[in-house]
């Protein structure tokens, strides 16, 4: 292609992607954005004061915002890797549908309006929690510790944890002992949660050179750390109870859904080296994203039901 004056443009470098709503959707890790919302409104209605409605709304979907754009700035800085693992080269960097400067475009501009919204129609505290929460998993966990360490679940959960926090500080305006525990549950849960998942996908991590711990410490050392962290997990589920925060009837579910867990880890821990089809792990995957979302779901629902009791009763 050429200007007037004959002057050439290298098109590849002007070329404008072909992407749909669909493609930047996906540039927002909806499933993982799921989780977040949910855990951040179950923060919110945790909260021992009410909101307004309409900022109760405009609080969650600035939190959906801002763990979106995490998303997006993750799917940019990481498609060099993503296009060598077989679990994310169809992303829609990688596969060719959007352009980085796109993904770190559209990323950069959904953090800036999730913060702002948040900090002005809410308040500046659950912001600033968002915009570190950001930070850290676009920076922090994506650029440094993902490549660098096999601690990088470990540290980098964190910033996965602190949506209940948010939810609770954009309620109360302060962060309190009941979110930090909530906290504590989600930072416990993602350890054991990924390293099962890096337990059969690791040949995709190996290719990709991500310091995954399978792949670093080797499987058994890997298996025994799921489930230390599975025995710390199922007591610290209940600590909400313990603490009086909820029902015994809360107790109860938090800690049959806290020995399941432990069961599961302790099939993964009684794995065999050569266990090509790795069932145990993909069971645990799959029952961790169960646990996560039904302990949340009954603190919630542990909570409403109180209130309305409470209310009745009055």
């Amino acid at each position: 292609m050429a200007l007037a004056d004959n002057t050439l443009i290298d098109e590849p470098r002007f070329r404008m992607s072909e992407a749909t709503a669909g493609d930047f959707f996906a540039l927002l890790k909806p499933r993982v954005m799921s989780l977040v919302v949910f855990t951040a409104f179950v923060g919110l209605v945790a909260a021992p004061v009410t909101i307004n409605p309409l900022l109760a709304v405009i609080a969650v979907l600035a939190i959906a915002i801002g763990a979106g754009a995490s998303g997006a700035l993750n799917m940019w800085y990481d498609a060099d890797i993503d296009a060598v693992m077989t679990r994310t080269a169809s992303r829609p960097v990688p596969a060719g549908r959007i352009l980085p400067g796109e993904a770190l475009s559209f990323g950069l501009v959904l953090s800036v309006l999730s913060v702002m919204t948040l900090g002005v129609l809410v308040n500046w505290l659950s912001a600033a929690l968002l915009a570190f929460t950001i930070f850290f998993y676009a920076v922090v966990y994506t650029m440094w510790l993902k490549r660098w360490t096999p601690q990088n679940i470990v540290i980098g959960g964190a910033a996965g944890a602190i949506p209940p926090v948010i939810g609770w500080a954009a309620v109360t305006g302060s962060v309190s002992l009941e979110s930090l525990v909530l906290f504590l549950i989600i930072f416990l849960w993602t350890p054991p949660h990924f390293w099962a998942l890096a337990l059969f996908k690791s040949d995709d991590y190996a290719r990709a050179g991500i310091p995954m711990m399978p792949n670093v410490a080797g499987q058994a050392s890997t298996r025994r750390q799921i489930f230390s962290y599975a025995l710390i997990l199922a007591p610290v589920g209940v600590l909400p109870w313990a603490l009086g925060f909820t029902t015994p009837a809360y107790g109860v579910v938090a800690l049959l859904l806290g020995t399941g867990f432990v069961w599961y880890a302790w099939k993964v821990l009684r794995m065999a080296d050569d266990d090509r089809a790795m069932q145990p792990a993909k069971a645990l995957f799959g029952y961790s994203l169960l646990y996560l979302f039904a302990i949340f779901a009954a603190y919630l629902g542990d909570c409403v039901v109180g209130r309305a009791l409470a209310m009745g009763g009055a």
